[in-house]
């Protein structure tokens, strides 16, 4: 049966990824909606290639270009951020929510409110809002499926009939770039060294949260939103191969791990095709070739990112959205070479120490703590310019 498919964030390597997935397997997937928030030439070059039956653009400015190239394809063309919102709650069976940072908060949402399934790409979500995300998937009916590679191997290993028999999940972490630097050099590291990743192909700003650990930060309290366990089950270990994608140990003392190559379609297709399995061109796994796999417990000295994420996780409350919204400024403003790599994780740790506001119980309530924290750590910058 054909399964119909939304894309939020087409343009972006996640979104690319499941389109070169579905390209391999035409005749499986029918495309509801493509959106895209400035990438006019990627979403048109989408678009033409896939025929969707809308193409969104967030950015108005961009909409008489796709409507112009879109004239007589059979193509709707949108645009803004509440079009693509509405994509995301046309019904389709299957929609890809890789749409980066709370801009994606509203599009998940809807998208759970009309049930099917939501492949999550996207960490703010659960971050910012994970309760009321979770809340929204049980009350429409939705399942969600992780799509980052440390949650979708849990997501194979753990046994969700009885999470009772879960003693733990272990989830790994490359250890990025700067795994064996000095702290001397990562003072001066700079935003091309930082996005300069090891083993996976990302965009920019993940690139530089695996740098400093905060991906991995985000991904706890990801899984604790994901999985039925306590804060404490959860674990983080540097390896660096990225070949062991994480592990669920049981009380008997069983470990169960996924592992294969770091290519993101991996864990797209396991979402795409799930509860079946679908081929992908991804390499091999060579167990042999690769010879070891090594591991080691992460450095909080060098990388307090991790450690302010769990600070978080254990307070609860908006502490997980003020970590958020403030380490997306501190990256933003390293990649623009305003303050050093160390600085990312000082401002989050000032920024969170001086905000405490209660727990939200609306979006609305999560997207006003995101924006004073934005505003908060914007105004504290000053402290770290260079």
């Amino acid at each position: 049966m054909t399964r119909s498919v939304t894309i939020l964030g087409a343009t972006g390597s996640v979104g690319r990824s499941t389109l070169d997935l579905i390209g391999r397997n035409r005749d499986d997937y029918e495309i509801v909606a493509l959106t895209a928030r400035k990438d006019i030439d990627g979403l048109i070059e989408l678009a033409g290639k896939f025929r969707p039956r809308q193409a969104v653009i967030g950015d108005p400015a961009h909409f008489a270009r796709l409507r112009e190239a879109l004239a007589g394809t059979g193509v709707e063309a949108a645009t803004g951020e509440e079009a693509i919102t509405e994509a995301a709650g046309a019904g389709a069976d299957w929609t890809m929510a890789a749409i980066v940072g709370t801009a994606g908060l509203r599009p998940v949402m809807r998208a759970l409110e009309g049930g099917g399934t939501l492949a999550l790409a996207n960490k703010e979500a659960l971050v910012a809002a994970g309760d009321l995300v979770t809340r929204a998937a049980a009350e429409g009916g939705a399942t969600i499926l992780p799509v980052d590679s440390e949650h979708n191997a849990v997501f194979q290993c753990f046994d969700r009939e009885r999470p009772e028999s879960v003693r733990r999940i272990i989830l790994t972490a490359s250890g990025g770039p700067f795994r064996a630097r000095s702290i001397e050099e990562m003072r001066r590291a700079t935003p091309a060294e930082a996005v300069a990743h090891p083993n996976w192909s990302m965009g920019a700003k993940i690139s530089v949260d695996s740098a400093t650990l905060m991906n991995k930060g985000l991904e706890l309290i990801e899984a604790y939103h994901l999985f039925p366990l306590r804060a404490d089950q959860l674990e983080v270990v540097v390896h660096p191969q990225s070949v062991v994608h994480s592990l669920v140990e049981y009380k008997d003392g069983s470990v169960l791990a996924q592992l294969g190559a770091p290519d993101m379609r991996v864990p797209i297709a396991h979402t795409l095709a799930w509860p079946a399995r679908m081929a992908t061109p991804c390499a091999r796994l060579d167990l042999v070739a690769i010879a070891r796999l090594d591991f080691e417990a992460p450095d909080l000295d060098r990388f307090p990112a991790l450690a302010l994420a769990r600070a978080a996780l254990a307070e609860g409350g908006a502490k997980p959205a003020i970590l958020n919204a403030a380490n997306e400024i501190g990256v933003q403003s390293f990649l623009e070479s305003r303050i050093g790599f160390l600085d990312i994780a000082s401002l989050v740790g000032e920024v969170l120490a001086s905000h405490a506001p209660g727990a939200p119980s609306s979006l609305d309530e999560v997207l006003e703590i995101d924006r004073e924290a934005r505003r908060a750590a914007t105004a504290a910058i000053g402290k770290f310019l260079h």
